[in-house]
């Protein structure tokens, strides 16, 4: 019999010598300390402009103290019943809203059928490219005049509005999406008999989501400028109506608190698409980086 020798507990690998194991890391931990190390330089800013706005007043810059106050009186101050909405947020808030999603609503259900049929069809996309690149160079406010003509004042122009300005993320982003899913896949779905629509929502769309989300995204912050751009001109109602109403009657705090409005608007909506897509992009590895 052969004798086991100590070199074979030689052999036995080791942890190199001065690396540690790293300490797992909480989830809810990492996240809190993510939000605040976002969130300081903010804070500090903000910091600033009281003691700045304190020390010399001026009626253009009012306090950020004011105007969280304006902001709570304006449209947060209202009944539990209400959900602490006031009428003032009543009329404000669904009008706005209704338009918004409408228009983007819109923009995306059209966007992604003309996209599909660019990224699938080289024809079609040799024969709508010159108009699309024209019309892609239009800025969408240039438009409201034409769209008070054709649908007067009111939610129609709008929507037409928004819709018209946030249609090309979408589109594109679709179309490059389609273009460029792999031919292998193709191939391998032709091999086993996936065509037409089956091939469509089982092969095509899940590969080109990952750009048909990112156009979406960007389309939905677009949507919101638009939304405001549209109520500046004609309307009486809206967040827009708001922010001229105040300019026009030098109520600077409530102009200011609709700004506020605005921004927090558009975090809240790029926080909660952003929740979705990780929801329907979990499998894809760009998902896991979304708002990292």
């Amino acid at each position: 019999m052969t004798a086991i020798t100590g070199d074979h507990q030689a052999e036995r690998p080791t942890r190199p010598a001065g690396r540690r194991r790293r300490p797992t890391s909480v989830p809810g931990l990492r996240i809190l300390t993510g939000g605040v190390a976002r969130l300081w330089l903010v804070a500090l800013l903000v910091g600033c402009w009281e003691i700045i706005t304190r020390i010399k007043q001026d009626a253009y810059f009012p306090p950020p103290s004011t105007i969280v106050r304006v902001f709570h009186e304006l449209w947060f101050s209202g009944p539990a019943t209400h959900l602490f909405l006031t009428d003032k947020a009543l009329d404000d808030f669904p009008p706005s809203f209704v338009n918004l999603f409408c228009g983007w609503a819109l923009a995306a259900v059209v966007g992604l059928a003309l996209g599909v049929l660019l990224g699938s069809s080289r024809v079609a996309r040799e024969i709508l490219d010159p108009v699309l690149q024209f019309g892609r160079s239009v800025p969408p406010p240039t438009l409201i005049p034409f769209f008070i003509v054709v649908f007067d004042f009111g939610a129609q122009m709008q929507i037409s509005t928004i819709a018209f300005g946030v249609i090309w993320p979408v589109l594109l982003n679709t179309a490059d999406g389609v273009r460029t899913v792999e031919k292998l896949q193709l191939e391998t779905a032709e091999v086993f008999g996936v065509t037409g629509a089956a091939r469509l929502f089982r092969i095509i769309l899940p590969a080109a989501a990952p750009k048909i989300f990112a156009g979406l995204r960007v389309s939905l912050g677009f949507a919101l400028i638009l939304m405001v751009i549209s109520e500046l001109i004609g309307s009486t109602t809206g967040i827009g109506a708001h922010l001229i109403s105040s300019q026009q009657g030098m109520e600077l705090p409530e102009m200011w608190a609709g700004i506020v409005l605005l921004g927090i608007l558009g975090c809240l909506f790029n926080a909660v698409f952003v929740l979705v897509e990780r929801r329907f992009l979990s499998w894809h590895s760009s998902a896991r980086g979304l708002d990292s």
